[in-house]
């Protein structure tokens, strides 16, 4: 399918959703302890997006393998070698962990979905690091955005950052387009996928993106869960980081619609 580029008008009633997203990681932030249940922090955000007036992107969302359950939370939240995609529970978080929540809302018929990797109490030096490197990962993609061409000259970097830090990068999971649904065209992945043809894009004004460097503190290889159908860790138990924004490229350049969720970035 081809992108479908937004207008002026549209990508504002997607910055609206974009706030309302915002609204519940600050929920997040505002419990955000050891102890705290990620079940708690899911309540959390449902709450905020009742307030907001928001439905939520992931619950009921279809597992892609076509045989599992759908997904039975309103925020995906994944702790220490959990990457992406883990169920909220009873289990209450420890100090020192790292806690990713990500959030899609829908919003007057329009989507926004931002994550962010949370350190529950003061990181270790390590998950410290492996945090910056994921930040600036996204930092450096938001800022090049308006100066490149094509998503390749952005891609390629980006595995570079990781790789020179000594991190790994996901492969299996991506970034990707979103405007009245959650997923559209384009895939934007964090490094230069040269095993497919097709896969690069032209960055052009009107594009609506979720850009998501996930980054591994070891082997960047992962897996499903065969418990959940959804939970995916890390192959090796090392800890993993991921930061999300929802961005528009405009002719002024880009501008982040979920601006709010952690912290700003340098750009």
């Amino acid at each position: 399918m081809p992108v479908a580029l937004k207008s002026a008008a549209e990508i504002d009633r997607m910055r609206a959703a974009g706030a309302a997203v915002a609204a519940c990681h600050d929920a997040v932030r505002a419990i955000l302890k050891p102890g705290v249940t990620t079940r708690e922090l899911d309540d959390a955000v449902w709450r905020a997006m009742r307030q907001r007036g928001g439905s939520p992107l992931f619950l009921s969302f279809p597992n892609a393998d076509g045989d599992g359950p759908p997904f039975p939370a309103v925020t995906c939240i994944s702790v220490q070698d959990e990457v992406v995609h883990g169920i909220p529970s009873d289990r209450p978080l420890k100090a020192g962990e790292l806690v990713s929540v990500d959030v899609g809302v829908r919003l007057n018929g329009w989507c926004g979905d931002s994550g962010w990797t949370y350190a529950v109490g003061e990181p270790s030096p390590e998950h410290a690091r492996l945090m910056d490197c994921g930040r600036e990962s996204l930092a450096f993609a938001l800022r090049e955005l308006p100066r490149r061409k094509r998503w390749s000259e952005i891609a390629g970097p980006l595995a570079e950052i990781a790789a020179a830090a000594g991190f790994g990068v996901v492969k299996e999971f991506s970034g990707h387009g979103l405007g009245r649904t959650m997923h559209e065209e384009p895939e934007v992945p964090n490094y230069a996928d040269d095993l497919r043809s097709n896969w690069d894009f032209d960055l052009v004004p009107g594009l609506t993106l979720a850009i998501e460097p996930m980054l591994t503190a070891g082997s960047p290889e992962v897996s499903v869960s065969d418990d959940d159908w959804w939970t995916v860790t890390t192959d090796d138990g090392s800890a993993a980081v991921h930061f999300e924004h929802t961005v528009a490229l405009t002719e002024r350049g880009v501008e982040i619609l979920t601006a709010g969720v952690g912290e700003s970035l340098p750009l």
